[in-house]
């Protein structure tokens, strides 16, 4: 184990600012996550959702940048995370660092290239597999199958089973969230979904069926490319296609809207459901992938029926009472199930099994 103390000043290394509001200070919380030592973790800004949480723990968190900011590089993007340094390729050589979280195969060959150490082999390394199989949901074999010394941890036990993993070990450790608090009101009759680029991903999201939804209540749509989208067929109501939001500006809207809608046939299971049920909204659901796990009955609606949850639908939009009481139930199960501090832990565990 090297030395865990990072020097004050190192050339091409910019640190976060420590104000930052999304903290989660674990000694002022009184947390006990194995009382690990604090890690050097090189990872890449991939999943901005995820990283929120991860970047919570205790350690320090280097997120490589280039010049153009591009996909390999892309830094903190202006998030907020706290314990996070952006570091610029040609520093990376002269920085200790005690383990790898990749996320992307071609992250391999990038950390060789840049740390001059193989990942697995020179330097502890885990991969973090975000997505459901594709293209095939049984047959696809995991880009880590044959490397027995790289973790493949997943974010769903659903992921696990589905992927042809090989021989590589594998962790599930569930989504974290970082709790926004019990911000629902549902003033506005809505549904609201999230979804990136709703038009290309199409059958994958289920953004073909905001349509159905839409005979029976206005549908607001949130995220990347969302102000693109249109109905395919006749709708009662509109779909609004609003923009991409940042998380801050996100959760009240959100909270603003009856219902939130989760459409997806075949995605890994969505942070933007989560965050719903820690927002206290009711959910209605495809009962897909991880979300047969994550949505009990009681927190809205979950059913391969599209018929039955446009129905819950109406229900709800109809009775905000008994959209709160769902919304309570949703936010309880979340907490218990997906909060920040079993996350962290978990995490923590591993990290101290890789590198010691």
């Amino acid at each position: 184990m090297t030395n865990t103390h990072m020097p004050r000043h190192i050339p091409g290394v910019r640190r976060a600012n420590q104000r930052g509001t999304a903290r989660f200070d674990h000694a002022a919380n009184g947390k006990n996550y194995g009382m690990i030592s604090p890690r050097r973790i090189l990872l890449w800004h991939v999943h901005g959702s995820w990283t929120t949480a991860f970047v919570q723990g205790p350690h320090r968190y280097l997120l490589p940048v280039t010049d153009e900011r591009g996909p390999w590089g892309l830094g903190r993007c202006g998030r907020d995370w706290p314990n996070t340094e952006e570091v610029t390729v040609g520093a990376l050589r002269d920085i200790e660092v005690d383990v790898i979280v990749l996320q992307r195969p071609e992250e391999i060959e990038l950390a060789h290239r840049w740390l001059g150490r193989r990942p697995g082999v020179d330097i502890p390394a885990v991969y973090v597999e975000h997505n459901t199989p594709r293209p095939s949901a049984a047959l696809t074999t995991h880009p880590m199958a044959e490397r027995s010394d790289i973790p493949v941890v997943h974010v769903t036990h659903f992921n696990e089973v589905m992927w042809d993993n090989g021989t590589a070990p594998t962790r599930v450790i569930p989504h974290g969230i970082v709790d926004p608090g019990e911000l629902y009101t549902g003033e506005l009759p809505h549904g609201v979904a999230l979804i990136n680029e709703p038009m290309r991903r199409g059958r994958i999201t289920g953004s073909d069926l905001l349509t159905r939804f839409a005979r029976e209540g206005p549908v607001d749509l949130y995220g990347i490319g969302a102000q693109d989208f249109r109905p395919q067929g006749p709708t009662a109501h509109p779909v609004n296609g609003i923009a991409d939001l940042r998380q801050s500006a996100l959760h009240p809207e959100m909270a603003k809207r009856r219902v939130y809608l989760h459409t997806a046939r075949w995605t890994s299971l969505g942070l933007s459901l989560l965050e719903a049920m820690h927002l206290g909204m009711p959910v209605v659901a495809l009962a897909t992938t991880e979300a047969v796990s994550a949505v009990p009955p009681e927190a809205g609606a979950l059913s391969t029926d599209v018929t039955a949850l446009t129905a819950r639908f109406r229900e709800l939009l109809h009775e905000p009472d008994l959209a709160v009481l769902a919304g309570k139930s949703g936010r309880q199960f979340a907490l218990e199930h997906y909060g920040l501090e079993s996350f962290l832990h978990r995490w923590d565990g591993l990290l101290a099994e890789i590198t010691e």
